[in-house]
């Protein structure tokens, strides 16, 4: 077993909404570890903290993690990717959303439990964690991280059912919370997402290996094919006999995270049977429709605003420009020691674009307002290249609570729109005019015709305080997926 590559934690004052984490598994390639490599490389927007690998050759298992990004890690030709040869695999990509940012909470996590060797990497956040960790402690666990994603780990080696799939599964009806895991055990790699099917997870073919990944983006990095997604309650189990299925629960509803759609996956991947890019041009379009102002040109807030600014633009008919360009090669220069620095932090990202916007009445869309700091200083940056008016449109609903399903938030005391409303909040960041789209007009954008208030079809508790998972945990940002 290889040791774990370790460096400082990792610390964030970022401004708005954090990306989640993801999972990658691949089962039947000799270059399974090169594959997640990749797919991790991919999905690396969900989770820049940290990193991990766990492969299996059929004789041992080893495990490579490290703070950082993915090349950081897992350098094409490395002997620390080398090292991590074997047929089967699963990958993580952190950012912490509850427990501490330390190196002991990096995942995979690989545990020897008294049928052999567990490996499990973990996508969401569990609510009932907390309760969980009381009970598994006060009756003798020894907990090494302070992520939840343990809590599933102790479940599986307390359970009394025999085979390893079915202790997870026992260990799985006893969490609340949202979910999408990958784990290795006995020579399998199993797959299994929550009854909700609140967070994503696809499955897709190259040659004859099958993957397991967050989104259809990790599959196109490696000319894989896309099979289907994994459906709401169910356990896939990979093995050389093929793929079968299990549910784990009854079919319910699915409440998907509509912020996936958004903000969190990549505009080039497809989810649930839509296409993120698709979608947030809806989006724009629907923006427009509900928000319209005069003006000369549609600015989007890069990179999560482009999309639904060129929808907006396509709507309304004023011209799409480039008026705020971006750092590619900032990195994470927002982990800044000093007030001074983060105060800097949105200007070593954007640019305004004097040229485009000096003289003219300008609409900056992005995707959403969370603290409100960065859109208050993307309005000044527009201001001092010269805008003559800036008007602010945001591809979302007011934020007004907390995620509590594996998305760090800030608390409700923190999101501007639980505090102010929105005509406060358009003074606050000094735009000219502030609005939102509607829930309905998400929705319709989304191709239903409004949010239906009995069964909702996506989970939207960020907008509406409606959480699908009766479950009320304390907010705390930091560690799960």
């Amino acid at each position: 077993m290889t040791p774990d590559i370790t460096t400082q934690p990792f610390e964030s004052d970022a401004d708005g909404f954090q990306e989640e984490c993801a999972v990658f598994g691949i089962f039947g390639s000799k270059e399974a570890h090169i594959l997640t490599a990749l797919g991790l490389h991919a999905l690396q927007h969900r989770g820049q903290e940290a990193t991990g690998m766990v492969t299996y050759n059929g004789d041992e298992f080893n495990v490579l993690r490290g703070v950082g990004q993915v090349g950081e890690n897992f350098s094409s030709g490395s002997s620390a990717l080398e090292s991590l040869k074997g047929h089967i695999a699963i990958g993580h990509n952190r950012y912490s959303t509850t427990g501490l940012s330390e190196v002991r909470n990096i995942q995979p996590f690989l545990t020897e439990l008294a049928f052999g060797p567990f490996a499990l990497a973990h996508n969401g956040n569990l609510t009932n964690a907390e309760k969980l960790r009381n009970s598994l402690i006060a009756t003798g666990s020894l907990f090494q991280s302070t992520t939840d994603t343990e809590a599933i780990i102790h479940l599986v080696a307390r359970s009394h059912q025999s085979a390893p799939k079915d202790r997870l599964a026992e260990a799985l009806m006893q969490v609340s919370g949202a979910y999408a895991l990958v784990a290795v055990v006995e020579g399998c790699l199993i797959g299994v997402r929550d009854p909700l099917g609140i967070r994503p997870l696809v499955m897709g073919t190259i040659g004859d290996a099958t993957i397991l990944a967050s989104e259809t983006c990790a599959l196109d990095i490696i000319g894989a094919d896309y099979v289907r997604d994994i459906d709401p309650g169910e356990m896939v189990i990979i093995s050389k006999d093929g793929v079968s299925s299990v549910r784990l629960t009854e079919a319910q509803p699915s409440r998907f995270c509509i912020f996936e759609y958004i903000y969190f996956a990549r505009p080039d991947s497809r989810l649930e049977g839509r296409s993120v890019y698709s979608a947030r041009k809806s989006i724009g379009k629907e923006l427009a429709a509900e928000t319209g102002v005069e003006a000369d040109l549609v600015v989007p807030v890069p990179d999560s605003g482009v999309p639904a600014a060129i929808g907006y633009a396509e709507a309304s008919g004023i011209p799409f420009e480039l008026g705020i360009i971006r750092n590619q090669y900032i990195g994470r220069t927002f982990i800044q020691p000093t007030e001074a620095g983060r105060t800097s932090g949105v200007m070593l990202k954007h640019n305004a674009n004097s040229e485009i916007v000096a003289g003219r009445d300008v609409i900056l869309v992005d995707d959403s307002i969370v603290r409100g700091t960065t859109s208050k200083k993307i309005v000044a940056m527009m201001r001092a290249a010269g805008a003559k008016k800036v008007h602010m449109r945001i591809a979302s609903p007011p934020t007004t609570n907390p995620c509590f399903y594996g998305v760090d938030t800030p608390d409700k005391d923190k999101l501007m729109a639980a505090l102010m409303s929105v005509e406060d909040m358009a003074e606050a960041i000094g735009a000219d005019s502030l609005a939102f789209i509607s829930i309905d007009g998400l929705y319709r954008a989304m191709g239903e015709a409004n949010r239906s208030s009995d069964t909702p079809q996506f989970c939207d508790a960020c907008f509406t305080g409606d959480y699908p998972v009766k479950t009320a945990p304390s907010h705390s940002s930091g560690d799960s997926a």
